[in-house]
């Protein structure tokens, strides 16, 4: 079965993620991922959710290897458990990208027994993961475009147990589209996105979920579930607030 996890920008109040946590648990959620930013690092917010709670994933997307090497994101695990674990890697603007991955899974692989996830934009870093992770996380794509990514995911595998992990940016009220909007415009203008919806043929908007009527998100949300096996939602709102957050996970439960 598909899961359906939460995602929050890695730069969220600690308070509020501790605050948040319980209530993503208790709704049935998968994994709190949480992406990792010069502004807010992901493990340190992980470590606030994991000590409010008890089986909700903890998942990372994606740590850039060029600012957080392997080692260093190794050193940064203590306390954070293992078993709940989803480390998600980036090789960021790093040369020699592929091989700065292998090296990252194999460093991690030594020091945790946490899943490793690969951030796969292109081909060849997906085959990678599919080759030698426990998971690989794609981003900005339509459900026909996740679908082909999950049957090119199993075909790589050959038989592995990996997973395929998709980020959807997802409003549930109608005062966070502008926000959505400039969210599809800012990564429109980054190169190797601009190229894959290029290649894609759709806009950045085409590969979000605009739930603001609760029809609407739940269909939207079931044409990502089937497509493939754990779509992380996330959390697009128009002001940062514990309670325009606490509406958005209800009106996600509800839909789903």
């Amino acid at each position: 079965m598909t899961s359906v996890s939460i995602g929050l920008h890695g730069a969220t109040p600690h308070d509020i993620i501790s605050e948040l946590a319980p209530r993503i648990e208790a709704a049935g959620f998968a994994t709190l991922w949480l992406n990792d930013t010069p502004q807010g690092d992901s493990l340190a917010g992980l470590a606030a959710a994991a000590s409010v709670t008890t089986t909700l994933g903890l998942g990372s997307g994606v740590i850039p290897l060029d600012r957080r090497p392997a080692r260093a994101i190794a050193d940064a695990l203590g306390g954070l458990p293992a078993e709940r674990l989803f480390i998600g890697l980036g090789t960021g603007a790093a040369r020699s990208g592929l091989a700065t991955m292998t090296h990252a899974l194999d460093v991690l692989r030594e020091r945790t027994t946490a899943r490793l996830v690969v951030g796969g934009l292109g081909p060849r870093m997906r085959r990678l993961g599919a080759e030698h992770a426990d998971g690989v996380l794609l981003n900005w794509l339509t459900p026909e475009a996740a679908t082909e990514a999950q049957v090119e995911l199993r075909r790589d595998a050959a038989g592995r147990p990996v997973r395929g992990i998709l980020y959807v940016r997802t409003i549930t009220d109608a005062a966070a589209r502008s926000a959505l909007e400039n969210e599809a415009a800012t990564y429109s203008h980054y190169p190797a996105y601009s190229a894959n919806f290029e290649r894609l043929g759709i806009s950045a908007i085409d590969a979000t979920i605009d739930g603001a009527t609760g029809a609407v998100l739940a269909d939207r949300l079931a044409q990502y579930v089937a497509a493939v096996d754990e779509v992380v939602v996330r959390v697009i709102v128009a002001e940062p607030t514990v309670e325009a957050y606490r509406l958005f996970i209800d009106a996600l439960a509800e839909a789903h």
